[in-house]
C-alpha cells in the first residue's frame, strides 16, 4: 500500500510541478523551507541522549493559535523534553517562531519516507502530536515503525472531507490504525471518525482548543492605532478579516455604504494571504477609496474615511478590538470561512457570510446562542449599519458571544490529560537508557553509519 501510495505522490508532485514553480517564482510561495520540506535537517536539531521530545506540528496560523495553550502546558508538564512544532505554511511558520522560539520551529517534511526519516532520526520524538485532521500515511507508518505514540488533537471531519473517507474508507482504516489517540471537537467528530473505520477505543470527545486560544501579545501597531483612536475623532472601526480572492470586491459596496452613514468610519481590510497584498491595494485604489497602507502608516496620518490596508502577518488578532462590528472572510464564496473566534474574543459584533463549513460546530453554537450574523452579499452593509447604529445590540451581542467562551471552556485541560495517560502506558519512556541508544542509532544512521532498519520501542 505504501509503496503505490508513494509512487502515486511522486507522480502527482511531477504532473503539478509547473504550478509548484510558477507560484514560487511569482509569489515566493513554498519556496520558503525547502530544504526543510525535503528532509535536509538544521544543525539546531541534533539527536539528544538524554532529552525525551514532543513533535507537534501545526499546519498553519489557526492550528498554531490553537494549540499555543497546549504547548505551554506541555512544557509545563515536563520540562526535561524537548517541544518541537512544525507548520506548513509560511504564515503558521512565523507565527509560532515568534510564539515558541525559531530554535524549536520547522517546516512540516513533504510525505516521501526520505523527506521524513532525516527527522524522525534527528528528534527521535516520543510522541507526535497532530492538530485537526493531518492524515499523512508515509509520515503515520513510520512514526508508528520507530516507536512513537501518534495523537491527534482538535480532531474534526470536515463536510467536504467526509464524503471522500468514506469513499476510501478501506484504506482509511489502515491509515488510522497508525494513530494511537484521536481527541475530536464533537461527538459528530467522533462519530464520522469510527464509520471510517478509527478503533472505538481510541477516539475520545475533549472539546475544540480554539475556544480557548489566549490573547495575543499586542504588536506595536496595536498602541499606534489606540492613540491614534483616541485622539482623531475617527470611527467607528470596522474590520474585515481574512478575505479571499473575489470577496473583496463583494465587500467595497458595503464600506461606501457604511461611509455614507458614517463619514469617519475606519474600515481595516486584512486580506487573508500575504501574497495578495498588492493586488488587493490596487482593486481599492481602482475602486476609488481612500487607502493607507499599514507598511506605510506613521501613525499619524488620518485614517478618517478610509481604507487602512493591514498588508501584514500575525496583527489582525489584536487588531479586532478597536472593531466595534467584525466581518469574518472566507465566507462569501465558497472557501469554506474562517475563525470567527479572535473578533467575539475580542468584543466586537461578528458577521460572516454563508460558506462555514471548515468551522461548522463553532457557528453552529453561536448561530444557538444568537451571537452571530451570518449575511448574503447584499445584506452586509445593512446589518453592519445596523449594528453600527444601535449599541445595545453590539451590546447584547458581544454578551452572549462571552457566555459562549465561558461555557466551551476546558478542552486543554481534557487533551492534556488523555496525552498524559497514553504517555504512561508507553513502555519505551521507563527508562533513559533505552532512549539514548534510541538516538546513539538515530545519530548513527544520521551520519551515515547505520542502514539498519529503524528500532521501534513499542511491543
Amino acid at each position: 500500500m505504501y509503496a503505490l501510495y508513494t509512487l502515486s505522490l511522486a507522480l502527482a508532485a511531477a504532473v503539478s510541478s509547473p504550478w509548484w514553480l510558477l507560484n514560487m517564482l511569482r509569489h515566493g510561495k513554498y519556496r520558503a523551507g525547502l530544504g526543510e520540506r525535503l528532509g535536509r535537517v538544521p544543525a539546531r536539531f541534533k539527536p539528544s541522549r538524554s532529552e525525551g521530545c514532543i513533535w507537534v506540528h501545526a499546519v498553519s496560523v489557526g492550528e498554531v493559535l490553537a494549540c499555543g495553550g497546549l504547548i505551554d502546558r506541555l512544557r509545563e508538564r515536563y520540562p526535561d523534553w524537548r517541544v518541537v512544532v512544525s507548520t506548513t505554511t509560511a504564515t503558521g511558520q512565523a507565527l509560532a517562531r515568534q510564539r515558541f522560539g525559531a530554535e524549536s520551529v520547522f517546516y512540516f517534511p513533504l510525505d516521501f519516507p526520505f523527506a521524513i526519516r532525516p527527522w524522525l532520526r534527528a528528534l527521535c520524538p516520543e510522541l507526535v502530536v497532530l492538530a485537526e485532521t493531518e492524515f499523512w500515511p508515509n509520515f503515520l507508518h513510520l512514526v508508528q515503525q520507530r516507536g512513537a505514540r501518534v495523537a491527534v488533537v482538535n480532531a474534526r471531519v470536515s463536510d467536504r472531507s467526509y464524503p471522500r473517507y468514506r469513499r476510501f474508507h478501506f484504506l482509511m482504516r489502515r491509515i488510522l490504525q497508525n494513530i494511537d489517540l484521536l481527541l475530536t471537537q464533537t461527538e459528530e467528530d467522533r462519530q464520522r471518525l469510527l464509520s471510517i473505520g478509527a478503533p472505538p477505543e481510541r477516539v475520545q470527545v475533549s472539546g475544540n482548543l480554539k475556544f480557548e486560544v489566549a490573547s495575543p501579545r499586542e504588536p506595536a501597531l496595536t498602541g499606534q492605532l489606540r492613540q491614534y483612536v483616541a485622539t482623531s475623532g475617527a470611527g467607528p472601526v470596522v474590520v474585515f478579516g481574512s478575505t479571499v480572492e473575489n470577496e473583496e470586491s463583494l465587500l467595497i459596496p458595503a464600506f461606501r455604504a457604511v461611509l455614507e452613514r458614517f463619514p469617519r468610519a475606519v474600515l481595516i481590510l486584512a486580506p487573508r494571504h500575504p501574497e495578495r497584498f498588492s493586488t488587493v491595494a490596487d482593486l481599492l485604489v481602482h475602486s476609488g477609496l481612500h487607502l493607507v497602507r499599514r507598511s506605510h502608516w506613521d501613525g499619524i496620518q488620518s485614517l478618517s474615511g478610509r481604507v487602512f490596508l493591514l498588508d501584514s502577518i500575525g496583527e489582525l488578532a489584536s487588531i479586532y478590538q478597536f472593531a466595534s462590528a467584525a466581518f469574518v472572510g472566507g465566507s462569501l464564496v465558497p472557501h469554506g470561512g474562517h475563525n470567527i473566534l479572535e473578533p467575539a474574543q475580542a468584543g466586537a459584533a461578528v458577521l460572516t457570510g454563508p460558506s462555514t463549513e471548515n468551522f461548522r460546530d463553532i457557528i453552529r453554537i453561536f448561530r444557538q446562542g444568537n451571537a452571530v450574523r451570518i449575511v448574503e452579499p447584499g445584506q452586509v452593509a445593512p446589518a453592519m449599519i445596523e449594528l453600527l447604529s444601535q449599541e445595545s445590540l453590539r451590546s447584547q451581542m458581544t454578551a452572549r458571544a462571552r457566555e459562549i467562551l465561558r461555557s466551551q471552556s476546558g478542552a486543554t485541560a481534557r487533551t492534556l490529560d488523555a496525552i498524559q495517560t497514553l504517555l504512561n502506558t508507553a513502555s519505551f519512556l521507563v527508562n533513559e537508557s533505552g532512549r539514548a541508544l534510541a538516538c546513539d542509532r538515530a545519530a548513527g544512521a544520521l551520519a551515515g553509519l547505520d542502514s539498519r532498519p529503524e528500532i521501534s520501542g513499542k511491543q
